[in-house]
This record gives structure tokens, sequence and C-alpha cells, in this order.
């Protein structure tokens, strides 16, 4: 078996290589959504793997490793946007390889940070316990955007968008939806 790190690479690069190509293809027209936009069509994907994993069937085709490689792209994308602010200008290639980088590294370093003290407790988890879990920081993710963003002690959004790509690469990994062992 693979180590994490290599599984988790393998998927971010994948996931990368993906973003890249519809951006080739539409350009960063995704650049006009605000953060709670960005939610829901976040929200749909994981609702989507939910209602597919209670059903234990589907009707279209496209299956649900793509909604969760579409979960990791969306919240890849609501982090740029965090970043840039308000700013609506186009990225160019280069500079928009950079920015994802940027927010898959500092995603990796808290996932390894979480991992070395929960000592990989997910790989224990269940995939349908994992999509509850995006699930709920969505919820709280659409509680905090409809406050304003105010929090009393809650880590706030870039945090519940952090965890969320973690929790859909391990879903990933757990799954073995793109032969990662």
């Amino acid at each position: 078996m693979k180590s994490t790190e290599a599984e988790y690479q393998e998927i971010i690069q994948y996931c990368q290589d993906l973003f890249a190509k519809k951006n080739k293809d539409y350009g960063t027209s995704w650049r006009i959504l605000r953060i709670p936009s960005i939610t829901d069509q976040i929200f749909i994907k994981a609702q989507r793997i939910r209602t597919i994993q209670e059903k234990g069937f589907q009707k279209v085709d496209d299956d649900i490793s793509s909604e969760f490689i579409g979960i990791i792209n969306y919240c890849v994308m609501a982090l740029i946007q965090i970043s840039l602010g308000d700013s609506k200008i186009e990225i160019d290639t280069e500079g928009l390889t950079d920015l994802y980088n940027a927010q898959v590294i500092e995603v990796k370093e808290l996932l390894f940070n979480k991992n070395h003290d929960y000592g990989e407790a997910w790989r224990d988890m269940r995939v349908s316990s994992m999509t509850d879990i995006i699930l709920m920081k969505l919820l709280r993710i659409k509680q905090i955007e409809d406050n304003q963003g105010v929090t009393l002690v809650s880590e706030g959004v870039k945090a519940g968008y952090q965890d969320m790509i973690n929790y859909a690469v391990f879903c990933l990994i757990k799954s073995n939806a793109l032969q990662t062992n």
C-alpha cells in the first residue's frame, strides 16, 4: 500500500490537471461566483453523493468519484476567491496554477498536522460517514455565511473548505476511485 502522502498527492494532481483543463475550456468564469454560490455548488455535489449512497443506485451516469473531485476543486475555487477578495479579474494559466498550488500546499500541511494527532483515524471511517461530515461542514459554512462571516468561537469558512478537501481526498482513497493503491 502507498503512503498517505503519495495517495494524497496523486489525487490532488489528478484534480489539479482536471481543473487546469476545465479552465482552458471555460476560462476563469467561476470568478463571477460569490462564495455562497460556490458553497451551494459543493452542497449539490455532496447531497448527490449522499442520495446515491442511501438509495444504492443512480440514474445519471456521472460516478460518485467525479463528485468528490468536484468538491475538491470547488473548495479550491472558494479558497482562491477568499484569498483574492472581491477582485474579479481574469487569471492567466500560470497564475492560476500558482494560486491552486498555494491553496493545496496549505491544506496538505493541515492534513498532515491533523493526521499526526489523530493517527490516520480516517482510514477506519466509512465513506458514508465522511460524506455526512462534508455535508455538516457545508451547513456550518452556510450558517456562517448567513451571519455575514461573524463567528463567536468557530474557525470560519476557510477551515471548513480545507477540511472538506481533505475528507473528499480520503473518500477517494478509501473507495480506490483513482486506483491509487
